[in-house]
This record gives structure tokens, C-alpha cells and sequence, in this order.
């Protein structure tokens, strides 16, 4: 009996110390100096970072496909760097701009909105990032086609890991939806969007933002649905868009932040990408004084350690862009008829102002603007006269360079001689808008991929590499990734059956022949 009782006492004992130790555990174990939430509007800026090019992610893909195939930017050199260089498919690039939206971009802008949708004290917040999402998803399915989009950014939220591809025609009339109520829903009488990376807290730039997107969504259509298009680019208009380089959506880099397009191009790709040659043969038989801004050439060069400063110079007339077609070997069968010494004689994107490390990048521009509103004009759907529409576009984007640094800013009289020398000519006005417009989204890969297709111009000729491995004269889309394809199998073969097959050669939706 004495030992049942001496068992019972250390049992209660030992429960006793176990309940005591158990008190005020959980208040000992919360860490009450980290933070173990984020802000929504401080995910909201990581997702705007994140949609601009990142080192590593989406930049590489911008240099050897987009930048390539509208015959801006051009690389003689194959391997990891093939791709609108060759016309080739290149898998270790193709997917990069997939891999950083699905990954950060879409992830984020969903948390953003799932965590703000019911506090009516961050509805600007809300508001702010359906309109980025809108933003970025135009990215993606311009890129790809149809992709994942109502269920996308839904693994931890709803648990959705294998979501379903959506035709892009129902993508883009949702996206078109989206920025309709976002831009009209947000409220300068509410609270800002604190912390804004974009605006600093400005609800009406990012009013005048969700607007300037929804006329560049509605354009897209123009090949496929003008009474949609028509439709929202009357909205866009009746909405607000953008009045001044002022209302630019701009990421201001720094020298630690750095523009990754200028990191790349300033550190292991420095010598291996140059300016192609159709894009300076339009600036340079125009006199267009962006070209002494964008264009380096470190003349007489005849190696990587021979572009040194001694050799640069921007004076137009002795820049010489990079022909297509040509690889690293073939190129020296050309050299002496373009009246260079070696392949790194050839002309670059100037270091120093538009790609200087802490450059700005632009998300879509007024000047961008104005040219689709002069399209606009063009088709009869806006009032005003396509001709000063023109203008104000390729002013902006004359001015715009001296966002760059100020060293870029083009002189006034320079301005009005060029805008005097190039009118509107109403017999080739979309040809005319459409190059300016080429011109304006210069460095914006995304952007200029897409509306070359959508638009058809400039009117460039086929890149004559003899290894294309494509059908038609240009590049369509990317393929979907294969990290996707092993994933996500039935979904894309959904979608491949709706779309085209899985290749270089498929054309999105909107950009119908």
C-alpha cells in the first residue's frame, strides 16, 4: 500500500511539473521582435521588382530572344546564348520569364489581393495590385499564350498545384474587366498605398496607370476583336491616361540595385552583345538624335580588352550596327564590307546613360501612349487628330532620354528639327506610329516582341541565319517550359490542342495572320 502511494505522489508530482512547465510556454516561444507577416503593399513592391528583369531570371531570356527577333539587340554567339540570334530554340531561356512570374511575380500579386480583398482601410491597396497582376499576366500569356490564369497563384491559398490553362481570349477579356473596376474602384479620398515603390502613395498616377494599361490591352485586340478594342480604348480614354513623362510607371534603380540588363551587359556578356544593324541603319538615315544617346562603338577594336574608353565614341556617323544572320565564325566573311577590324568593332548599347548600372527601366511610357492613341486616331475610334498625337509621342520619348541621366537630354532645337523632318504621312501612318513605337519601347523586351507581332512593323526583313529552325520568317511565342510539362502534363496538353503545337512557330490568339 505504501509503495501504490509512493508511485501515486510521483506521478502527481511529475504531472505538476510537466503543467507548470507548460504555463506561459507559448508566450516564451513567440518572437515578439521579428516580424512574421509582411505588409501587403511591401509584397506589392517586391512583386513590381520582380516584374522588371531580374539577373539570372527573364534578362538572358530578353537578350538572346526578344531583343533579337525585332533586330535591336544582337548576339553572334551560340550555345546558351542562342536564340533569335539563330531562330533556334534555346530551353535554358525560353522558360525565363515563365519561371520568374510563376514563381515570384503571380505568387505575390495573389497574396496581395487575397489579404486585402476585404479591408475596406487597403482598398486602394487592392485595387493597386489587380492592376499590376493585370499587368503581368499580360506578360505571360503575350509570351506563352494560353496559360494558367484564373487558377494561378492558388497552391498555398486553395491548394491548387496543377491548375488549368485558359484560352487567352478568355484571359484577356478578364484582364480588360480587372483594370475597368480596379482603375475606376481606386479612391484619392482613401487611404494611399502606403510604401508604393511606383508612386510614392499617389492614388491618382496609379488611376491614370490602370488606364494607360488598358488602352495598350485593348490594342493588342486589334487583329482579332476591334469592337472589344474600340470598346475599352473609348473607357481608357474617358478613364485618364497618362499626361507627361511625369506619369511614367519607372523603376529608379541605384548603384547597388542595379538595372540587370546594364549588370549584364557591363560584366560576362560585355563583349558578346552588339546593336543590330537594321535598328541603327533607321536611326542613323534619319538623323535621329537618340542614336548618339543609345550607341557606343569602340572603333578599330580587335578583342574584348580593346573596348576601352580611349576607342568609344557616339558620334553617328561612325556607328555601324551587327548584320543579322551571322554567327561568331561567319561574321569575319563581313567585316571588311561593313569597315569594321573584328566583330567587337561593331556597334553597342552605350554604358553610360540608357544602360549606365543604376538606369532606370520603364513599364509603359506616355510616349508609348500617345502612339496608340494615333493608331487609335488612325482607326477612327478616339477624337483628336492622329498627326499631333504622333508628335507628342516621339517628343516624349526624345525627352524621356534625359530620364537616363541628364547628360542623355536631347537639346530642344535637335527635337524640333527631327519632329519637322518626320511628320505623320497619313498614305503609311500605321507603318509610321509603329516603327516610332519601336523606337519608344526600346530595352522593354516584353513590349516590343508583342507589338511586333501585333502590329506587323517596323517592316523588317527575315533574319537570314541558315540554321532557322522556324517555318515562318519570325519567332511567335516561347514553349512552355518542360519543368511545367512534367508537372502539369494534362494541362498542357489541353492547352497545346487548343493552341498549336508546343513550338517557336505557334501564334497566340490575338495575333491572328
Amino acid at each position: 500500500m505504501k509503495s501504490i502511494s509512493k508511485y501515486t505522489l510521483a506521478a502527481l508530482l511529475s504531472l505538476s511539473l510537466i503543467t507548470g512547465c507548460d504555463q506561459g510556454f507559448d508566450e516564451i516561444n513567440t518572437n515578439k521582435v521579428d516580424p512574421t507577416s509582411l505588409a501587403p503593399s511591401l509584397i506589392l513592391n517586391k512583386a513590381i521588382i520582380s516584374t522588371t528583369y531580374l539577373d539570372g531570371v527573364s534578362t538572358l531570356g530578353m537578350l538572346t530572344y526578344n531583343f533579337g527577333i525585332v533586330q535591336q539587340i544582337i548576339t553572334p554567339y551560340g550555345s546558351s546564348l542562342s536564340g533569335g540570334n539563330y531562330n533556334q530554340f534555346n530551353n535554358a531561356n525560353t522558360p525565363l520569364v515563365w519561371v520568374n512570374f510563376y514563381r515570384n511575380v503571380i505568387k505575390q500579386v495573389v497574396a496581395v489581393t487575397d489579404q486585402t480583398k476585404d479591408d475596406p482601410m487597403q482598398s486602394n491597396t487592392y485595387h493597386a495590385a489587380r492592376i499590376w497582376k493585370a499587368y503581368a499576366f499580360m506578360i505571360l500569356t503575350d509570351t506563352y499564350g494560353d496559360i494558367p490564369y484564373f487558377e494561378a497563384g492558388q497552391g498555398y491559398i486553395s491548394e491548387v498545384i496543377r491548375p488549368k490553362y485558359d484560352p487567352q481570349e478568355a484571359i484577356y477579356k478578364d484582364i480588360l474587366k480587372e483594370l475597368d473596376e480596379a482603375s475606376g474602384a481606386l479612391d484619392v479620398a482613401q487611404p494611399a498605398v502606403t510604401t508604393d515603390i511606383l508612386y510614392g502613395g499617389n492614388v491618382a498616377k496609379w488611376k491614370k496607370l490602370g488606364y494607360s494599361l488598358m488602352l495598350r490591352a485593348a490594342m493588342r485586340l486589334t487583329k482579332v476583336d476591334q469592337t472589344t478594342a474600340k470598346t475599352y480604348v473609348t473607357k481608357a480614354v474617358a478613364g485618364g491616361l497618362f499626361e507627361s513623362n511625369a506619369d511614367n510607371s519607372i523603376i529608379r534603380h541605384t548603384a547597388i540595385y542595379n538595372n540587370y540588363i546594364a549588370n549584364h551587359l557591363a560584366a560576362r556578356e560585355k563583349t558578346n552583345f552588339y546593336l543590330a544593324a537594321p535598328f541603327v541603319n533607321y536611326l542613323k538615315e534619319n538623323n535621329d538624335p537618340r542614336l548618339a544617346v543609345m550607341a557606343v562603338r569602340y572603333v578599330g577594336a580587335k578583342g574584348g580588352p580593346e573596348q576601352v574608353a580611349a576607342r568609344a565614341s557616339s558620334d553617328p556617323k561612325v556607328q555601324i550596327g551587327m548584320p543579322m544572320g551571322y554567327n561568331d565564325v561567319t561574321i569575319n566573311t563581313v567585316l571588311a564590307q561593313n569597315g569594321v577590324a573584328s566583330l567587337w568593332d561593331f556597334t553597342q548599347v552605350d554604358l553610360t546613360t540608357v544602360l549606365k548600372l543604376d538606369a532606370p527601366e520603364f513599364h509603359i511610357t506616355y510616349a508609348q501612349n500617345q502612339l496608340l492613341l494615333a493608331e487609335a486616331a488612325v482607326r477612327g475610334w478616339v477624337s483628336g487628330t492622329a498627326a499631333t498625337y504622333f508628335t507628342n509621342g516621339v517628343r516624349a520619348h526624345l525627352e524621356q532620354m534625359a530620364l537616363y541621366d541628364p547628360s542623355a537630354a536631347i537639346k530642344e532645337d535637335a527635337i524640333q528639327a527631327y519632329l519637322k523632318a518626320h511628320p505623320l504621312d497619313a498614305a503609311k501612318a500605321l507603318e509610321q506610329i509603329n516603327t516610332q513605337y519601336w523606337v519608344a519601347s526600346f530595352l522593354d523586351g516584353n513590349e516590343l516582341f508583342a507589338n511586333f507581332r501585333r502590329s506587323g512593323f517596323p517592316a523588317l526583313k527575315k533574319n537570314p541565319y541558315p540554321g532557322s529552325e522556324i517555318k515562318e520568317d519570325f519567332i511567335r511565342r516561347m514553349p512552355y517550359p518542360d519543368s511545367e510539362i512534367i508537372v502539369n502534363l494534362q494541362n498542357v496538353n489541353d492547352a497545346n490542342a487548343r493552341q498549336g503545337p508546343n513550338d517557336l512557330n505557334t501564334r497566340v490568339w490575338w495575333d491572328k495572320k
